[in-house]
C-alpha cells in the first residue's frame, strides 16, 4: 500500500472578494442526528408526521439523491465543516467524549469562510468533533474548539448524549459548574464510589442493551466514566428546549447583520428522552416522539425567524448525518414498536452500513420567495455545501478541497450535480456514480449489534439504485465492463486511502 499522506488545506489562499455581492442571505444549517430518508413525512411515509420539516421540503428543493460522505456522525460532520472526505483524515471517526479536536486550527473551514465575507457566525447543539488537545480539563476554558475554527459563539454538548460529560458547554466553558465540585471524565476507568449501570441498576430509569452501562447521569446508563459537576449535569428531556431558547437568542442578537448558524439537533439519536408533551404523540415509543420533538424544534426556528421579519432573508438548509438505527445500545422498545414504519424508507441497511442507507439521507434546501419548489433528483452531497456557499457569497476558496459548487442544483435551478460521489461506513469505501453503486468486498461480520446490516460482501456488489432501491440484485456478473470502469475511475479517487480489509471496531 502506498503511503498516506494527510493533507490540510490551509488559509493563506482564502479570503472573500470585492465582488459586489446582490444578496447575502442568513444561512442556518440543520443537522439532525440518525434521521433517515423515511423518517420524514416529506418522501411519503404515512406512519409518522413532520410537517414543519416538511414545510422546508415542499416549500423548497427536496432531494431524493442527497448524500451525507459518512454513515456515522463524526466524519459526516467533519466533511460538512471543511469540505474536505472524512476518509483522508485518520482521526475522523466516531470519538469519544474527551477526544481532542481533530480539525486542525489552520484549515480551511465552512464557518471561517463564513466570518471573512462578513457573518456572523454560530454552532448550537450536537458537536462530535472533539474539544481541547487531548488532555481535557473540563474546569477550564476547553480550547481549541469551536472558536478556534471559526465560530464566534457556540453553545455545545461535546460528542453524543449518550457519552460524559453530559454537560453543556458555551465558548469553551462548562454551563453552571460548581468550581467546589470539578468534573473529571474517564474512558479508560471509572471512579471510585461512582455508581454504574452495572453495580447500581435499581437507578436506571431507561435500560441499556449494549455498550451504555457506564456512569448514570438522570437515570440513564452512559458510555464512559464521569464524576462531579453536578448542578453542571443536563437534563436529558430539557435538551430540545434548551437549544431551541439559544437559537432564538443567537437569531434576534443577531438579526440586523448577516449570521450563520449551524444547528445540531440531538434527536433522534439515544438515549431518546422527549420532553413529557412529547411522550405518546407518536405510536412507535421514543424514537418516533424524538422525531416529533425534532420537528417541533424546526417548527419553533421557522416561527422566531417570522417573528423576526427574517424567513424571506434566511436560507435554510435541512439533513441528517447519517442513516437511521433503531436498536442503538438502549432498551427503548424502537425495534418492536416500529410497526410498518420504515425508517430508511425502503432502503438498504442504515447507520453505520455501507448499503445507500447508510448515507442516503433527507436533504431540503429552502430560502422563502428566493426557491421555488421542487422535487430534484440530482446528486448532491452534504461535503459540496461548503463550495456552493462559498459561490454564493463569492469566496475565495483553496485549492485542494473535495467540496465542489453545485448551487445551481441546491438552489433547484439545475437538475445535475454531481456525477459521483466515494461514501463511507467505519473505514470502508463504496463508490456511487450516476444511477450506480459500486461497493468492494470487505471481511467481518453482516450485521452488529444493531442489527444493521453493515454491507460487508464476499464479492464486488453492483447495485443499480434507480431500478433496484433495496439493493438486493447484483449486477456485477451482468456489467462486468462497467464493473471494471468503475473500479477504475473508484481506485483513482480514493488512491493512497483505501484499504482492502478493514478491521472490525468495537461498537460505538
Amino acid at each position: 500500500m502506498k503511503k498516506i499522506i494527510y493533507l490540510v488545506p490551509t488559509l493563506s489562499l482564502v479570503g472573500c472578494t470585492s465582488q459586489h455581492v446582490e444578496e447575502k442571505p442568513n444561512v442556518i444549517v440543520i443537522l439532525a442526528d440518525d434521521l433517515g430518508f423515511g423518517d420524514v413525512s416529506a418522501y411519503g411515509s404515512t406512519t409518522i408526521h413532520t410537517p414543519n420539516i416538511d414545510s422546508l421540503a415542499h416549500g423548497g428543493v427536496c432531494f431524493t439523491n442527497g448524500y451525507a460522505t459518512s454513515a456515522t456522525s463524526t466524519p459526516s460532520r467533519y466533511a460538512l465543516m471543511t469540505g474536505m472526505y472524512p476518509w483522508k483524515n485518520k482521526d475522523a471517526k466516531i470519538l469519544p467524549g474527551d477526544a481532542p479536536l481533530i480539525i486542525n486550527e489552520n484549515q480551511f473551514t465552512l464557518p471561517k469562510m463564513m466570518q471573512q465575507c462578513g457573518y456572523v457566525t454560530g454552532a448550537i447543539g450536537k458537536w462530535h468533533l472533539g474539544m481541547g488537545d487531548g488532555n481535557v480539563n473540563w474546569n477550564e476554558t476547553v480550547k481549541p474548539g469551536a472558536k478556534e475554527i471559526g465560530f464566534d459563539y457556540s453553545c455545545l454538548i461535546a460528542a453524543t448524549n449518550d457519552r460524559v460529560p453530559t454537560v453543556y458547554v458555551e465558548n469553551g466553558d462548562v454551563v453552571g459548574l460548581d468550581p467546589a465540585d470539578p468534573i473529571e471524565v474517564s474512558y479508560e476507568h471509572n471512579f471510585e464510589g461512582e455508581p454504574t449501570a452495572i453495580s447500581h441498576p435499581e437507578m436506571l430509569k431507561m435500560q441499556w442493551a449494549h455498550g451504555h452501562n457506564n456512569s448514570i447521569v438522570n437515570g440513564i446508563p452512559r458510555i464512559g466514566y464521569m464524576k462531579g459537576g453536578q448542578k453542571a449535569r443536563w437534563k436529558d428531556e430539557d435538551m430540545a428546549d434548551y437549544f431551541v431558547d439559544k437559537v432564538k437568542n443567537f437569531v434576534t442578537e443577531h438579526k440586523n447583520a448577516p449570521f450563520f448558524l449551524y444547528y445540531g439537533l440531538h434527536e433522534p439519536h439515544v438515549p431518546r428522552a422527549p420532553h413529557q408533551r412529547f411522550v405518546g404523540k407518536t405510536t412507535m415509543g421514543p424514537r418516533g416522539d424524538a422525531i416529533v420533538e425534532a420537528d417541533w424544534c424546526v417548527g419553533e426556528l421557522l416561527a422566531h425567524l417570522k417573528e423576526e421579519g427574517l424567513l424571506e432573508k434566511t436560507l435554510i438548509i435541512f439533513s441528517s448525518d447519517n442513516g437511521p438505527v433503531l436498536n442503538d445500545g438502549y432498551k427503548d422498545g424502537a425495534p418492536e414498536l416500529a410497526g410498518d414504519h420504515l425508517p430508511a424508507g425502503g432502503l438498504r441497511g442504515g447507520k453505520y452500513s455501507l448499503f445507500d442507507g447508510g448515507t442516503h439521507i433527507p436533504l431540503f434546501v429552502y430560502w422563502k420567495g428566493k426557491i421555488q419548489p421542487v422535487v430534484s433528483d440530482a446528486l448532491v452531497c452534504q461535503v459540496d455545501i461548503l463550495a456552493s456557499l462559498g459561490s454564493m457569497i463569492h469566496a475565495d476558496l483553496p485549492e485542494g478541497l473535495d467540496s465542489r459548487n453545485y448551487l445551481d442544483a441546491f438552489f433547484g435551478k439545475e437538475q445535475i450535480a454531481r456525477k459521483d460521489v466515494v461514501l463511507e461506513a467505519q473505514g470502508r469505501m463504496a463508490y456511487r456514480s450516476g444511477d450506480w453503486i459500486m461497493m468492494p468486498p470487505y471481511k467481518g461480520s453482516e450485521r452488529n449489534l444493531t442489527g444493521n446490516e453493515l454491507g460487508n460482501l464476499d464479492e464486488y456488489g453492483l447495485f443499480n439504485v434507480k431500478a433496484d432501491r433495496t439493493q438486493h440484485q447484483n449486477m456485477a456478473a451482468q456489467q462486468p465492463e462497467l464493473l471494471d470502469s468503475l473500479k477504475q475511475n473508484f481506485f483513482a479517487e480514493v488512491d493512497g486511502y483505501y484499504r482492502s480489509e478493514v478491521e472490525e471496531e468495537p461498537l460505538k
